[in-house]
């Protein structure tokens, strides 16, 4: 008796209620670095990559910074590069 009550609550797998929900179609960022040909990361210049690192000191992933998967890579090495170098902290409490 019980299966028959949580089979009742359970949702419907037949897509039947998708009117209800309403689907976001969200657009993908456009990489800043493939955008404006002219910005070149750099490891030597903080401020600019304090764009792709947020207040904790963390590296921002792809889907919050809109990079692509090449500049992602050259963000992540250019970043750890400053960190090393003492430009930029590893963490802020």
């Amino acid at each position: 008796m019980a299966d028959k009550k949580n089979n009742k609550n359970r949702r419907n797998n037949n897509k039947d209620y998708d009117d209800d929900y309403k689907v976001r179609k969200v657009r993908k960022k456009a990489c800043p670095l493939c955008s404006d040909k002219n910005l070149v990361l750099d490891y030597k210049n903080p401020e600019q990559l304090r764009k792709f690192v947020n207040e904790r000191g963390k590296i921002l992933p792809r889907r919050t910074t809109g990079a692509c998967a090449k500049h992602q890579r050259d963000i992540t090495t250019a970043v750890n590069r400053c960190r090393h170098i003492a430009m930029l902290p590893y963490s802020q409490d």
